[in-house]
């Protein structure tokens, strides 16, 4: 790749994906040679990590399966490369993909997300389902997620680790990053991809990885925008309690207790919400305040000059 003066490190999860392995493997050797490539065997039964070895792969193995997020993590971590390419190991992302996806980020972009199309999704279900949550993810950042859930992707390294702590173990790992880069303020773009059928069996669930999407995106909002989680709950609460009010007082001529309790709750949910913004605003800029300050004078004179004010007198030293 010319105009790539960073390293790059493509990463792939993989759990008993050997069928899977083989057509991509090769093809990005061959293609990138001069790329990372990283395979974390996530607890795989199969020929998963002796098949990534024997095609040149860097491989590390977890002893057990710990999640497709979890090989993503170790895959991060041992990766050195200033650029993160992510694929999966099934066969639908193609190195077809990967020159688009790197030709948007060199504009600028610290994210990059491939966007499969309505033709791409396995299934009639899980087109609805990933639409629900593009459309609920967008609604909460405030920004349009053409793909939520996306497993291909080009990230800056250095910001993508910032969030290896909230990365969960399971399959919305995409979900969190996607959510905690817009948030966070990075820039994230969309290239349209069109994704071959898997090889092998899926290991997603829909019903029980569907709910931990929706719990993953609640979690999300709660941590970098608690307003919006709290505001129509102290809303609903504000139009329940005026509405009894009215109907209490147009039948019985009198303001109730229910009337109270409801409108009493309403102001308190939101001076919650309020304050659980100021502290996670507070709690996320607090890395920033923690950075080692830069003297313009110098690192070695810096310490001259406090040493000399810490052996000054102390009333010169209050005085100043």
């Amino acid at each position: 790749m010319k105009n790539i003066p960073k390293t790059v490190s493509i990463i792939i999860p993989a759990k008993n994906e050997e069928e899977g392995l083989k057509s991509i493997l090769l093809k990005l050797k061959q293609a990138f040679p001069s790329f990372e490539i990283i395979v974390v065997d996530d607890g795989s039964t199969d020929n998963t990590a002796s098949l990534a070895r024997s095609l040149g792969a860097t491989v590390y193995s977890h002893p057990y399966s710990i999640g497709n997020g979890g090989a993503i993590k170790t895959g991060a971590r041992k990766a050195t490369g200033d650029i993160l390419i992510f694929m999966d190991a099934d066969g639908q992302h193609q190195i077809e993909h990967i020159l688009p996806l790197l030709e948007k980020f060199k504009q600028g972009y610290d994210m990059v997300v491939g966007a499969r199309d309505a033709s791409s999704q396995a299934s009639v279900l899980r087109l609805m389902g990933n639409s629900f949550y593009n459309f609920l993810a967008s609604k909460i950042v405030g920004q349009p997620i053409a793909d939520l859930t996306s497993g291909c992707r080009v990230v800056n390294a250095e910001k993508f680790k910032e969030f290896l702590p909230l990365l969960p173990n399971g399959f919305s790992s995409p979900t969190t990053i996607t959510m905690a880069f817009f948030r966070t303020g990075y820039s994230v773009a969309y290239v349209p991809i069109d994704v071959k059928k898997r090889i092998g069996k899926s290991h997603l669930k829909p019903f029980t990885d569907g709910i931990r999407f929706l719990l993953i995106i609640y979690k999300m909002t709660v941590l970098y925008s608690p307003i919006k989680i709290f505001l129509p709950f102290a809303f609903l609460h504000f139009i329940a309690g005026l509405g009894n009010y009215a109907y209490t007082y147009t039948t019985q001529g009198r303001f109730t207790n229910m009337s109270a309790v409801l409108l009493s709750a309403s102001v308190i949910i939101f001076l919650i919400g309020l304050v659980s913004e100021q502290i996670t605003t507070l709690l996320y800029s607090q890395k920033q305040y923690n950075q080692p300050a830069k003297h313009p004078l110098g690192k070695s004179t810096y310490k001259k000059v406090r040493k000399l004010n810490v052996k000054a007198p102390k009333d010169l030293r209050k005085d100043h």
